[in-house]
């Protein structure tokens, strides 16, 4: 197990985002997060790597473990290390390509070139991404296409060897052959890490998650394999939103 979250509530001010949250989040698995807008999906995952945490109004109860540890008592900095994030929007640095990917490397102490090379070379190849920028690494990051952008992002993330990694919508600006990428890049990934999947593609979420959960207005709704979330769900509501009917 990966995490283990028990009574999860969520509070900004007097906004309660999530409300009794119980999921545990399997390692080598892709979880699937889906629902409408203002449904608590970005806040669950960002409760994940304590990013919430930067609000001042932000509160939260219960229980929420990674390994063996809760992750309040986990330095955040650390925490972050061992979560990656990728973010809707790429968000490349002002740095050569190659520097994008060595730039948590080297805020972690890595000096060393070589030790450098070998490490951006291994992202790049899993962020699938290599072959297409291995001739151009001192090149700028803003040359990449978007779709380049966001795959060096998860190559960055990659660097610092996190165990999970978490992605909000990472294909939500991307047009449908560099989504295929990002997507055939994930389905690889989960066997070196475990990744939670926030999307408001239902049908990206049929095509990589080995579990769904559905999340509305703060509660989730139910969260079980992928396959039977989108065939026989429990909840209607469930069964209404993966059809279209509302969201």
């Amino acid at each position: 197990m990966k995490f283990e979250i028990k009574n999860l509530n969520i509070w900004f001010g007097a906004i309660r985002a999530l409300k009794d949250i119980s999921i545990d989040i399997h390692a080598n698995e892709i979880l699937s997060v889906i629902g409408p807008s203002n449904s608590g999906k970005t806040t669950f995952l960002r409760m994940l790597n304590r990013l919430n945490d930067l609000n001042s109004n932000f509160k939260m109860t219960g229980r929420v473990m990674f390994g063996a540890q809760d992750i309040r008592e986990i330095d955040a900095e650390l925490l972050r290390k061992k979560t990656g994030m990728v973010f809707a929007l790429p968000l490349p640095l002002p740095l050569s390509i190659f520097d994008n990917v060595a730039y948590g490397i080297k805020m972690h102490g890595v000096k060393n070139k070589k030790k450098q090379a070998v490490i951006v070379e291994h992202a790049l190849k899993q962020a699938y991404l290599w072959e297409e920028v291995k001739d151009r690494l001192n090149e700028s990051a803003f040359k990449l296409s978007g779709g380049q952008q966001q795959r060096l992002c998860i190559a960055r993330s990659l660097a610092v060897e996190p165990e999970v990694i978490l992605f909000d919508e990472p294909c939500s600006g991307l047009d449908p052959i560099s989504t295929a990428k990002v997507e055939d890049a994930m389905l690889k990934l989960k066997a070196d890490y475990t990744i939670v999947l926030v999307t408001n593609n239902v049908k990206q979420a049929a095509r990589v998650g080995d579990r769904t959960a559905f999340f509305l207005s703060g509660e989730l709704i139910e969260v079980d394999k992928t396959e039977k979330i989108f065939t026989a769900p429990r909840d209607k509501r469930t069964d209404d939103y993966v059809r279209g009917r509302f969201g």
